[in-house]
Protein backbone atom coordinates (compact mmCIF):
# COMPACT_ATOMS: atom_id res chain seq x y z
CA UNK A 1 0.00 0.00 0.00
CA UNK A 2 1.34 3.21 -1.19
CA UNK A 3 2.16 6.20 1.89
CA UNK A 4 1.27 9.64 1.39
CA UNK A 5 2.76 12.12 3.68
CA UNK A 6 0.63 15.47 3.67
CA UNK A 7 2.30 18.45 5.32
CA UNK A 8 -0.11 20.72 6.36
CA UNK A 9 -0.59 23.13 9.11
CA UNK A 10 -4.49 23.56 8.87
CA UNK A 11 -5.11 20.09 10.60
CA UNK A 12 -9.00 20.15 9.51
CA UNK A 13 -7.73 19.96 5.66
CA UNK A 14 -4.74 17.69 6.45
CA UNK A 15 -7.09 15.18 7.93
CA UNK A 16 -10.05 15.71 5.01
CA UNK A 17 -6.95 15.26 2.57
CA UNK A 18 -6.14 11.85 4.23
CA UNK A 19 -9.47 10.85 4.99
CA UNK A 20 -9.57 11.00 1.12
CA UNK A 21 -6.85 9.39 0.31
CA UNK A 22 -7.32 6.50 2.52
CA UNK A 23 -10.65 6.22 0.95
CA UNK A 24 -8.83 5.68 -2.54
CA UNK A 25 -6.57 2.69 -0.74
CA UNK A 26 -3.42 4.91 0.33
CA UNK A 27 -1.96 5.27 3.77
CA UNK A 28 -1.42 8.82 5.18
CA UNK A 29 1.63 10.14 7.37
CA UNK A 30 0.53 13.64 8.91
CA UNK A 31 2.85 16.70 9.54
CA UNK A 32 1.72 19.93 10.30
CA UNK A 33 4.83 22.01 10.39
CA UNK A 34 8.30 22.22 7.96
CA UNK A 35 10.53 20.53 10.83
CA UNK A 36 7.85 17.28 11.15
CA UNK A 37 7.69 17.23 7.71
CA UNK A 38 11.11 16.73 7.02
CA UNK A 39 11.23 14.05 9.62
CA UNK A 40 8.60 12.06 8.90
CA UNK A 41 10.24 12.36 5.09
CA UNK A 42 13.51 10.56 6.58
CA UNK A 43 11.63 8.00 8.23
CA UNK A 44 8.81 6.95 6.89
CA UNK A 45 10.05 7.38 3.22
CA UNK A 46 6.64 8.27 1.87
CA UNK A 47 5.94 7.40 -2.59
CA UNK A 48 4.37 10.67 -1.98
CA UNK A 49 4.58 14.34 -0.50
CA UNK A 50 1.77 16.81 -0.51
CA UNK A 51 3.28 19.99 1.04
CA UNK A 52 1.87 23.39 1.98
CA UNK A 53 3.74 26.12 0.90
CA UNK A 54 2.69 28.36 3.73
CA UNK A 55 4.30 27.01 6.89
CA UNK A 56 5.24 28.26 10.08
CA UNK A 57 8.63 27.60 10.94
CA UNK A 58 9.70 26.59 7.67
CA UNK A 59 8.20 27.62 4.42
CA UNK A 60 7.36 24.53 2.14
CA UNK A 61 9.52 26.19 -0.56
CA UNK A 62 12.85 25.56 1.81
CA UNK A 63 11.11 22.24 2.66
CA UNK A 64 11.22 21.39 -0.48
CA UNK A 65 14.73 22.39 -1.23
CA UNK A 66 16.12 20.27 1.62
CA UNK A 67 14.40 17.04 0.26
CA UNK A 68 15.82 17.34 -2.81
CA UNK A 69 18.91 17.89 -1.59
CA UNK A 70 18.68 14.78 0.25
CA UNK A 71 19.64 11.82 -1.19
CA UNK A 72 17.19 9.57 1.11
CA UNK A 73 14.51 11.78 -0.30
CA UNK A 74 15.30 13.70 -3.42
CA UNK A 75 13.35 10.62 -5.92
CA UNK A 76 10.17 11.14 -3.30
CA UNK A 77 8.01 13.43 -6.11
CA UNK A 78 6.04 16.15 -4.24
CA UNK A 79 3.01 17.92 -4.73
CA UNK A 80 2.56 21.61 -3.02
CA UNK A 81 -0.32 23.29 -2.04
CA UNK A 82 -0.98 26.71 -2.37
CA UNK A 83 -3.27 29.52 -1.82
CA UNK A 84 -1.87 31.59 -4.75
CA UNK A 85 -2.60 31.53 -8.36
CA UNK A 86 -0.23 33.85 -9.98
CA UNK A 87 2.52 31.95 -12.20
CA UNK A 88 5.65 33.54 -10.02
CA UNK A 89 3.87 31.39 -7.70
CA UNK A 90 3.99 28.69 -9.97
CA UNK A 91 7.52 29.05 -11.24
CA UNK A 92 9.16 28.93 -7.59
CA UNK A 93 7.25 25.97 -6.66
CA UNK A 94 9.09 24.25 -9.70
CA UNK A 95 12.27 25.90 -8.94
CA UNK A 96 12.93 24.12 -5.78
CA UNK A 97 11.64 20.89 -7.28
CA UNK A 98 8.38 20.02 -6.88
CA UNK A 99 6.42 18.08 -9.46
CA UNK A 100 3.60 19.31 -9.68
CA UNK A 101 1.11 22.12 -7.48
CA UNK A 102 -2.20 22.19 -6.62
CA UNK A 103 -3.81 26.09 -6.13
CA UNK A 104 -6.59 26.16 -3.01
CA UNK A 105 -9.38 25.99 -2.72
CA UNK A 106 -9.29 22.76 -4.64
CA UNK A 107 -11.74 20.03 -5.28
CA UNK A 108 -11.27 16.31 -3.98
CA UNK A 109 -11.47 15.39 -7.81
CA UNK A 110 -8.46 17.30 -8.72
CA UNK A 111 -6.04 16.06 -5.96
CA UNK A 112 -6.85 13.02 -6.59
CA UNK A 113 -6.18 12.87 -10.22
CA UNK A 114 -3.00 14.88 -9.71
CA UNK A 115 -2.15 11.99 -6.86
CA UNK A 116 -2.59 9.29 -9.26
CA UNK A 117 -0.85 10.92 -11.62
CA UNK A 118 2.41 11.55 -9.89
CA UNK A 119 2.40 7.88 -8.16
CA UNK A 120 1.95 6.91 -12.28
CA UNK A 121 5.13 8.04 -13.32
CA UNK A 122 7.10 7.38 -10.54
CA UNK A 123 6.17 4.15 -10.92
CA UNK A 124 6.74 3.89 -14.66
CA UNK A 125 9.71 6.41 -14.96
CA UNK A 126 12.71 4.04 -15.35
CA UNK A 127 12.98 1.81 -18.40
CA UNK A 128 14.88 -1.67 -16.73
CA UNK A 129 18.33 -1.68 -18.85
CA UNK A 130 17.80 1.28 -21.39
CA UNK A 131 20.72 3.71 -22.12
CA UNK A 132 19.83 6.49 -24.83
CA UNK A 133 22.09 9.03 -26.00
CA UNK A 134 22.19 11.94 -28.14
CA UNK A 135 25.36 14.54 -29.08
CA UNK A 136 26.70 15.03 -25.55
CA UNK A 137 23.88 13.61 -23.96
CA UNK A 138 23.78 10.03 -21.96
CA UNK A 139 20.56 9.03 -20.27
CA UNK A 140 20.95 5.72 -18.03
CA UNK A 141 17.26 4.35 -17.27
CA UNK A 142 17.92 2.10 -15.34
CA UNK A 143 19.96 4.04 -12.73
CA UNK A 144 18.16 7.20 -13.10
CA UNK A 145 21.12 9.08 -13.89
CA UNK A 146 22.21 11.92 -16.60
CA UNK A 147 25.22 12.59 -17.74
CA UNK A 148 26.15 15.34 -20.16
CA UNK A 149 30.23 15.23 -22.21
CA UNK A 150 30.86 12.45 -19.34
CA UNK A 151 29.40 14.66 -16.22
CA UNK A 152 26.56 13.60 -14.15
CA UNK A 153 23.73 15.99 -14.04
CA UNK A 154 21.33 16.06 -11.04
CA UNK A 155 17.45 16.50 -12.16
CA UNK A 156 14.25 16.41 -10.56
CA UNK A 157 12.00 13.05 -11.54
CA UNK A 158 9.84 15.15 -14.07
CA UNK A 159 12.87 16.64 -15.63
CA UNK A 160 13.91 13.43 -15.58
CA UNK A 161 11.30 12.09 -17.83
CA UNK A 162 10.80 15.17 -20.22
CA UNK A 163 14.23 14.85 -20.83
CA UNK A 164 14.02 10.94 -21.75
CA UNK A 165 10.68 11.63 -23.91
CA UNK A 166 12.35 14.25 -26.03
CA UNK A 167 15.83 11.86 -26.32
CA UNK A 168 13.59 9.16 -27.37
CA UNK A 169 11.35 11.00 -29.99
CA UNK A 170 14.49 12.60 -31.13
CA UNK A 171 13.44 15.23 -34.22
CA UNK A 172 9.63 14.58 -33.76
CA UNK A 173 7.82 17.84 -32.99
CA UNK A 174 5.95 17.37 -29.16
CA UNK A 175 2.76 19.53 -28.60
CA UNK A 176 2.59 21.11 -24.92
CA UNK A 177 -0.99 18.81 -24.66
CA UNK A 178 1.31 15.29 -25.87
CA UNK A 179 3.69 16.14 -23.19
CA UNK A 180 1.16 16.87 -20.33
CA UNK A 181 -0.75 13.51 -21.52
CA UNK A 182 3.17 11.50 -21.83
CA UNK A 183 5.34 13.33 -18.88
CA UNK A 184 2.64 14.20 -16.43
CA UNK A 185 0.16 11.88 -16.86
CA UNK A 186 -2.23 14.12 -17.37
CA UNK A 187 -5.45 13.09 -19.57
CA UNK A 188 -7.30 16.34 -19.32
CA UNK A 189 -6.85 20.15 -20.13
CA UNK A 190 -4.09 21.65 -18.18
CA UNK A 191 -2.02 24.95 -17.52
CA UNK A 192 0.86 24.36 -20.55
CA UNK A 193 3.01 26.71 -18.83
CA UNK A 194 4.10 23.67 -16.91
CA UNK A 195 5.69 22.25 -19.39
CA UNK A 196 7.49 26.17 -20.29
CA UNK A 197 8.72 25.97 -17.32
CA UNK A 198 10.43 22.65 -16.89
CA UNK A 199 11.79 22.94 -20.49
CA UNK A 200 13.25 26.83 -19.36
CA UNK A 201 14.77 24.47 -16.30
CA UNK A 202 15.97 21.81 -18.16
CA UNK A 203 17.99 23.91 -20.45
CA UNK A 204 19.35 26.40 -17.49
CA UNK A 205 20.63 22.57 -16.08
CA UNK A 206 21.95 20.81 -19.50
CA UNK A 207 24.39 24.16 -20.28
CA UNK A 208 24.95 24.67 -23.92
CA UNK A 209 23.83 21.20 -24.68
CA UNK A 210 20.27 22.96 -23.85
CA UNK A 211 19.90 24.48 -27.29
CA UNK A 212 19.42 21.20 -28.55
CA UNK A 213 15.45 21.67 -27.00
CA UNK A 214 13.89 23.70 -29.65
CA UNK A 215 10.83 25.87 -29.70
CA UNK A 216 8.40 25.20 -32.29
CA UNK A 217 6.47 28.43 -31.65
CA UNK A 218 2.80 28.03 -31.01
CA UNK A 219 2.79 24.20 -30.64
CA UNK A 220 5.70 23.45 -28.55
CA UNK A 221 8.80 21.53 -28.72
CA UNK A 222 11.88 19.02 -30.01
CA UNK A 223 15.07 17.64 -29.66
CA UNK A 224 17.08 18.03 -32.54
CA UNK A 225 21.22 16.39 -32.37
Amino acid sequence: MQNILVVEDEKDLAELIAFNLEREGYQTTLAYDGIAGLDAAGRVRPDLIILDLMLPGILGTEVCKMLKKNGKTAGIPVLMLTAKGEEIDKVVGFEVGAEDYVVKPFSTRELLLRVKALLRRAATGNVPGAVVGVGPVTIDSERHLVAINGSEVAFTMTEFKLLLTLVQRLGRLQSREVLLRDVWGYNFVEDTRTVDTHITRLRTKMGDAGEMIKTVRGFGYKMEA
